[in-house]
């Protein structure tokens, strides 16, 4: 290259100013030294020289450094700036190109210099020129940065519409990267070139290597390929749309739907409309789910509406032939049938298809036809049905389809028919024992409904004859029909049966046959009894309940023995007591606490209505400690309630006692009330005080305070002023005992300092200090106390009681051995105190007092 040296004479502004004199001896010291060459370039940029002047000096410099990419490229940058904003035909532009054309002589494996040129030369729309020399860059550069020329090449050729050269500027730039395809299939479309696009769709469903660099899957592209082939077919020559879409149909059975109307699309757009028919026709016939169905069957809907309503068009506008008007009537009749005959009829098919062992469905396909009334249709219904589920994959109950078999068949008069039927069902291998039973039954019942009753007989003794080697019921090895002979439920129709149309000895041989195969339930040992008693059989009923009870175990046999010892009751009464004793105490030797109380009731009454009080009120004891804890309270309540009815109240205060140990404290604190207040109806006021003290050591005075309260009006009635203020001293020390709790205590300490909630632990640390707080705590429990007690008097009075029995005088002379002791201390003040005596009167006991005995004692008397 051959750099032009430009006189200094021919123009005035490239004349050395005394400025540059520095620069120039520097270059002329150090000729290939790119820095001092910039810096001249500097120098004459911020001295504002004229565009000429720096130009020579890049020339002058390249003439030295020819080889600097740095130079080369500010002085090609300098350049385009200069030419910037003029127009494209000015001479100036292609002195630029030039001085690209000899930059490119040492930079051509530069690739900066060739994008800068090419895209110099496309603002220039040079489209030929700009072509030839992205193809020069490309064979200029080496392959590995071909990537940088390649966005702004394919950028370039689609800006014109020169389709011809893109697509052979594609084809080549897929060699060298074949993962953008999906570009150059966009482009095509874009162009109207569908055929290319969708053989190269074709090609990359085909690769199953191919990743797709937008993320789709091969599915999505397959489903691209389908959307273009089916609405573009006259475009599309070279590709076999028919046998396209069906491989995809073998090959995406998730998406059938899609594919089949995408197939009948093509057809429908290529004009071949009873092909599409055909299609949707096989589409409807094949599609395994409900979703496909649905997108098939509308798309099928449409399409024959469509066709309809295009005729109706041209029938009002008188177009049509009379041909054309039959073939008219034909798709009108055609879409009506598709749309409500057809439709249930091809969704149940659907489902069969998705699981031909679906029981149910194949009931809804025979009633489909039978409102239909096409009786040959439901008979190859249920024979399909019959001969294609299979046994142990059915979905649903098998023998139901066998017995609707028959029972079709008997509706329509034809009984041998439906033997036959039965006959057959009887010989499948069902899954489970109960479905074979249930056909048997069925069968049955319909020789029940046309009177055969003796052919019902024969054929549960045929269904219940014993097969030729034993078998258990579990078995799953055996054939049902080798363990049906041990099936409940066949077994109780024809006991049934035997009861209606048979004899009583047939009959209890049935029942007994029941239990010796040890398959009976509580159920069938009941309906074996009263079978027995309406035959006045008694005691076979009641060997029946005894086999039964010896058959099960709790709580199973609770209403065998619940049904025996009534009906053992009603039967004899108080002739067999000691028999129904030991049946009694036979049951409740084992009986669980859950169902304990009803038999002990029934015992106690038995001993009440025929035995002995005494026997009873023992009865009524046991059951207290063999009931369930939650029923104790109300056994005492019962036992209380006899006791007092039958021996008189005083004979109550045993069990009052013994109600208190036993119950828990909500209960036992009810019981301390009651007792307290007999010992006070009896007139016994210590008794009835020391019952008060000992229910206050269970009493909360915070939770209970009507029992405080009940007991401080007992003492205001029945006390003195020491009696009360010995009750307030309890109070105190049952409620320090309550107190010593660690939760409640910091409770009481927040709620005096103003908290709703918390622990002490919750008080910040400047409010008041923990001990400080109890002590105000219990400075106002104890005025709280004072307020309470009443006020002093000048001398002690007693109260007598509000009741008194007729011999309370000699009562309070004789000893009592009932008495509850005083401490010493007590005994000494009341003995010291001076006591005003008072007038006793008389009055009668009521006989209620002395319940059953008062009658009795009369009697002795």
């Amino acid at each position: 290259m051959i750099l032009v040296n430009m006189p200094v004479e021919e123009n005035k502004d490239l004349l050395l100013e005394e400025t540059d004199l520095a620069y120039e001896e520097d270059i002329l010291r150090n000729p290939f030294a790119v820095k001092c060459w910039l810096r001249y370039v500097e120098h004459k940029t911020t001295t504002n020289a004229p565009g000429k002047a720096i130009n020579l000096v890049y020339e002058r410099a390249l003439r030295e450094l020819p080889g600097s990419y740095k130079l080369w490229y500010n002085y090609l940058k300098r350049r385009r700036k200069q030419v910037r904003g003029r127009c494209i035909t000015d001479p100036a532009y292609e002195d630029v190109n030039n001085a690209f054309e000899r930059a490119l002589v040492f930079m051509h494996k530069m690739p900066r210099i060739w994008l800068d040129y090419c895209q110099f030369l496309m603002d220039q729309k040079k489209i030929t020129r700009t072509r030839r020399t992205f193809d020069r860059a490309l064979r200029a550069l080496p392959i590995t940065q071909h990537h940088r020329i390649w966005p702004m090449y394919l950028n370039f050729i689609k800006t014109y519409p020169l389709h011809e050269t893109a697509v052979r500027v594609y084809r080549r730039y897929l060699k060298l990267a074949p993962e953008n395809t999906e570009d150059y299939i966009d482009y095509l479309i874009s162009i109207d070139r569908l055929d290319e696009a969708a053989t190269r769709l074709a090609d990359l469903v085909n690769k199953e290597e191919f990743v797709s660099k937008r993320g789709k899957s091969n599915h999505q592209l397959w489903h691209d390929l389908c959307d273009l082939i089916s609405k573009n077919p006259d475009k599309i020559r070279s590709l076999n749309v028919d046998a396209i879409i069906r491989g995809g149909l073998h090959r995406f059975t998730d998406q059938l739907g899609m594919l089949w109307n995408s197939l009948a699309d093509y057809y429908i757009r290529s004009g071949h409309f009873e092909k599409a028919r055909d299609v949707y026709e096989e589409a409807i016939q094949t599609v395994v789910t409900v979703r496909d169905f649905a997108q098939v069957f509308d798309a099928y809907s449409e399409f024959e509406s469509t066709i309809v309503n295009n005729k109706l068009e041209m029938d009002e506008e008188g177009k049509l032939s009379e041909e054309d008007q039959d073939d008219l009537d034909l798709r009108m009749a055609r879409f009506e049938d598709l749309i409500s005959e057809r439709r249930p009829l091809l969704l149940n098919s659907v489902l069969l298809r998705q699981n031909p062992h679906n029981v149910n469905e194949w009931h809804k396909r025979a009633k489909l036809f039978s409102e239909k009334e096409k009786a040959r249709e439901v008979i190859q219904t249920y024979t399909e049905a019959v001969q294609t589920v299979d046994p142990q994959k059915a979905t649903g109950k098998l023998y139901t389809l066998w017995v609707a078999f028959a029972k079709y068949y008997e509706e329509n008069s034809q009984v041998d028919d439906a033997r036959t039927i039965f006959e057959k069902s009887t010989k499948v291998p069902f899954k489970h024992v109960d479905d074979l039973a249930s056909v048997w039954c069925e069968y049955a019942e319909m020789e029940i409904r046309h009177e055969n009753f003796d052919a019902a007989l024969e054929l549960m003794k045929r269904a219940t004859a014993m097969p030729g080697r034993k078998a258990a019921y579990f078995d799953e090895t055996e054939t049902v029909q080798n363990r049906l002979y041990k099936s409940l439920k066949l077994w109780s129709m024809y006991a049934d049966l035997e009861e209606s149309f048979g004899t009583f000895k047939s009959c209890k041989a049935v029942y007994d046959r029941i239990v010796d195969l040890r398959i009976a339930n509580p159920q069938i040992i009941i309906n074996y009894g009263m079978f027995l008693e309406e035959h006045d059989y008694f005691e076979e009923a009641f060997k029946a309940y005894e086999r039964g009870i010896a058959l099960f175990r709790w709580p199973n046999v609770y209403d065998i023995w619940n049904m025996y010892l009534t009906k053992f009751i009603d039967r004899y009464g108080g002739k067999k007591l000691e028999r129904a004793r030991d049946l009694f105490e036979q049951c409740l030797e084992d009986c669980p606490p859950k169902y304990a109380k009803n038999f002990y009731l029934l015992y106690a009454k038995l001993e009440e209505e025929h035995g002995l009080q005494r026997h009873a009120m023992a009865v009524y004891d046991r059951s207290t400690k063999a009931v369930q804890s939650d029923e104790q309270y109300e056994m005492f309540n019962i036992y209380i309630k006899r006791a007092a009815e039958i021996f008189g109240v005083t004979y109550t205060r045993q069990i009052y006692e013994k109600a208190v140990e036993m119950l828990p404290e909500q209960h036992s604190r009810e019981m301390c009330l009651r007792f307290a207040d007999l010992e006070k109806k009896l007139g016994e006021i210590d008794r009835a005080r020391a019952v008060y003290a000992h229910c206050s050591q269970m009493c909360d005075p915070r939770t209970t305070a009507s029992f405080w309260q009940t007991w401080k009006d007992f003492e205001v009635r029945h006390g003195n002023e020491d009696t009360i203020r010995e009750m307030l001293r309890i109070k105190r020390s049952v409620q320090a005992t309550y107190n010593t709790q660690v939760n409640f205590m910091s409770a009481q300490m927040l709620a005096a300092a103003g908290s709703a909630t918390g622990t002490v632990a919750d008080l910040g640390p400047g409010q008041m200090d923990d001990m400080k707080l109890l002590e105000q705590r219990a400075q106002q429990l104890t005025t709280e106390h004072e307020k309470d007690m009443p006020k002093p008097k000048s001398q002690l009075l007693f109260v007598r009681g509000s009741s008194t029995q007729e011999d309370l005088s000699d009562a309070v002379k004789a000893n009592n051995p009932d008495e509850i002791t005083l401490d010493s201390e007590e005994e000494g003040t009341d003995s010291e105190a001076e006591v005003e005596e008072v007038r006793l009167e008389q009055r009668s006991v009521p006989t209620e007092v002395f319940g059953g005995l008062a009658k009795e004692d009369g009697d002795q008397d």
